[in-house]
């Protein structure tokens, strides 16, 4: 599968667990990347050759921080039907991902939460799916994982702080937490900020490969 707006491969990883050969396209360098990699527009690289697609578009324009920004008049860009009108045009499986804020721009899409793996980060994400995908009871927030602790892995000064007052048992962490918490050994505290938990995309995964067997 292609990997599209890969990041250093926080989904890959997942999709790579789920016993998928996968492939990455991201327009900045990605030294810590563990598979194959392309430096590469993702809304021009070629799409020929591959069974199946995860695209991860941007997500500043609906972030927290992006949506204050914006207020502020900085225009971010809207990358998601762009990416969609490719994906479709192959005719195979795909997944789309972004942040909560970005769901209404999402088609039937799922959300997935740490703590429905058992990580020690609360992290939603959204998954729109060209293929049935099962959603997951999203059970409550307030209990103890781990240590007792939810790590808020974000990037704002203060961040983990806003989050303490809305969630129990949010703290900070150093790299090392944050690694653990997300179930990534490889990234870099900058890195780690902008992936999504392998876990999320290990579930997907199992019913992507349905889908590409069955086409």
């Amino acid at each position: 599968m292609l990997d599209l707006f890969c990041g250093a491969g926080g989904a890959s990883m997942g999709y790579y667990r789920a016993g998928l050969d996968v492939e990455g396209v991201d327009i900045k360098p990605q030294p810590h990347y563990p598979f194959k990699f392309y430096q590469a527009d993702a809304l021009t690289f070629p799409l020929e050759g591959y069974d199946a697609y995860h695209a991860s578009p941007p997500c500043q324009k609906w972030s927290v921080a992006g949506i204050i920004h914006r207020k502020k008049g900085k225009v971010y860009p809207e990358l998601i039907d762009a990416t969609r009108f490719r994906l479709l045009l192959t005719g195979k499986p795909y997944v789309i991902e972004n942040v909560p804020p970005a769901k209404k721009c999402l088609v039937n899409p799922i959300t997935l939460c740490g703590v429905m793996f058992g990580l020690g980060v609360l992290r939603h994400r959204c998954f729109e799916s060209s293929f049935a995908l099962p959603p997951i009871a999203h059970i409550k927030h307030d209990g103890k994982i781990g240590d007792g602790k939810y790590f808020s892995v974000a990037g704002g000064a203060g961040r983990w702080k806003s989050w303490g007052k809305v969630y129990r048992n949010v703290s900070k962490g150093t790299v090392k937490q944050w690694q653990e918490a997300m179930g990534i050994d490889w990234m870099t505290r900058a890195e780690i900020k902008e992936a999504i938990p392998p876990a999320y995309t290990e579930y997907i995964g199992k019913y992507l490969m349905q889908a590409v067997k069955i086409i």
